[in-house]
């Protein structure tokens, strides 16, 4: 799940990034005045911008793709226990603890 967000990240901020080559053509001449003085301001920006989307990615994958997991985690244990699963089921025992 970190590596889907991570990737969807990367894909979101690099279609981002590519739209802003193209909007800010007009600044190409003055790229190593801009660099030189405020690339530490950028460089944190893109930084907190790429934590947030990450999280926000992170979180919706969460609440979106791991719906009902409990409850069927919960019916697996259920067949388990019931001898019902190829799974054997625990030892119980306490010789064996």
């Amino acid at each position: 799940m970190l590596a889907n967000a991570l990737i969807l990240t990367i894909a979101i901020l690099l279609a981002l990034g590519f739209w802003l080559l193209n909007e800010l053509k007009f600044l190409v001449p003055f790229k190593h005045i801009l660099l030189h003085q405020y690339g530490s301001f950028i460089l944190a920006g893109f930084a907190a911008l790429f934590m947030n989307l990450f999280a926000g990615i992170y979180a919706l994958e969460r609440k979106f793709f791991l719906k009902d997991t409990g409850r069927k985690l919960s019916h697996i244990d259920q067949q388990v226990a019931a001898g019902h699963a190829p799974v054997p089921p625990p030892d119980i025992h306490p010789e064996n603890n």
